[in-house]
């Protein structure tokens, strides 16, 4: 039965001899591809396991062809939720969100800090995040992901990626690492929060550009205005601030200032690390509106700074990175 048809491959659902479900994705991007690479790349994924990864239980190569063969997630994906037709409401409420960029997230950082070589996924979008019936998110799709060896800083290849995901370095010098993830983890962030695809013709000029549009809101302090309208409730504030500010952070010009994914999962969980700087010291955090005024500046600086308006540096040297890098993905 055929699932879905995308831009790198073809979908379908099958049952193997013991009953289990699955799905299998004939790929159409990698019939180049020498069977040799081919092979290496799979069976290091298929080695991955992780709540919030899809797993790959095989492959198959025969020819020019390549198939691969993952669990079956049975209640679509993050992309049909989001821009599908849902009704006036979505079911998508903040908490969810929150849930599905939060199991995103350690996801990705198992693949980038858990493996050695690391695995950078590539092609991370919402079509490629899967949810189970309790709207857990599982990361999937590894079709073309490349291993990163822990002696190289980078890997070079064809570009490739969904227009729109995709990292300026990347897309302008072919060279890929797991920053290029986070870019693409930036826009899925922004994605979930506006329930906007990160480029769309139909919008009117200024907001085709989802980044663009959303750094030009939060700069002109109107972020609770970029909340996806079929939300059933606004996020708290503080909440949607640092979700935003995340967001920005990840998708930063300057692929050398984007946080690793541990640090991420931080930044989400943390009521005050984005701001403790900001904080007094011994004061109880709370919802003030001196606490809106702060994240809001904070974001506002950051937008300020990535345009070049600024000049203080709202991101955390490497060192600091270090000192708060999470092992809650594993």
């Amino acid at each position: 039965m055929l699932l879905v048809k995308v831009g790198y491959g073809i979908v379908y659902r099958g049952v193997l001899g013991d009953g289990t479900k699955v799905a299998v994705k004939n790929l159409l991007n990698n019939r180049g591809q020498a069977e040799r690479e081919f092979k290496v790349e799979v069976e290091v994924i298929g080695r991955v396991r992780h709540k919030n990864l899809v797993r790959l239980l095989g492959y198959c190569v025969e020819g020019a062809y390549r198939m691969l063969v993952y669990e079956y997630v049975d209640n679509g994906n993050l992309d049909q939720w989001l821009h599908g037709d849902v009704g006036e409401v979505s079911p998508l409420t903040w908490d969810i969100r929150r849930n599905i960029i939060l199991g995103t997230a350690k996801g990705l950082a198992y693949l980038h800090d858990g493996l050695e070589p690391k695995v950078v996924h590539r092609d991370v979008k919402s079509s490629n995040i899967l949810l189970d019936r309790q709207w857990n998110s599982k990361v999937s799709d590894f079709g073309l992901a490349k291993l990163l060896h822990s002696e190289r800083s980078y890997v070079t290849t064809r570009v490739m990626g969904t227009f729109g995901y995709v990292a300026p370095e990347y897309a302008c010098t072919g060279m890929l690492n797991e920053k290029s993830d986070v870019y693409s983890f930036g826009i899925l962030i922004m994605e979930i929060i506006s329930g906007r695809s990160p480029v769309d013709y139909s919008r009117p000029q200024g907001e085709v550009n989802l980044v663009e549009w959303l750094k030009t809101m939060v700069g002109n302090r109107k972020s609770e205005e970029v909340v996806d309208p079929k939300l059933p409730e606004m996020p708290a504030s503080k909440a949607l601030k640092r979700a935003l500010l995340v967001a920005l952070k990840c998708v930063d010009p300057d692929a050398t200032k984007r946080p690793k994914m541990g640090h991420v999962i931080h930044m989400l969980e943390a009521d005050d690390l984005l701001f403790r700087d900001e904080r007094r010291v011994g004061r109880e955090p709370s919802h003030s509106q001196h606490d809106y005024e702060l994240e809001n500046h904070a974001a506002t600086k950051l937008v300020h700074k990535q345009s070049g308006e600024g000049t203080s540096d709202t991101s955390e040297g490497e060192s600091g990175r270090k000192n708060h890098q999470s092992t809650r993905w594993r």
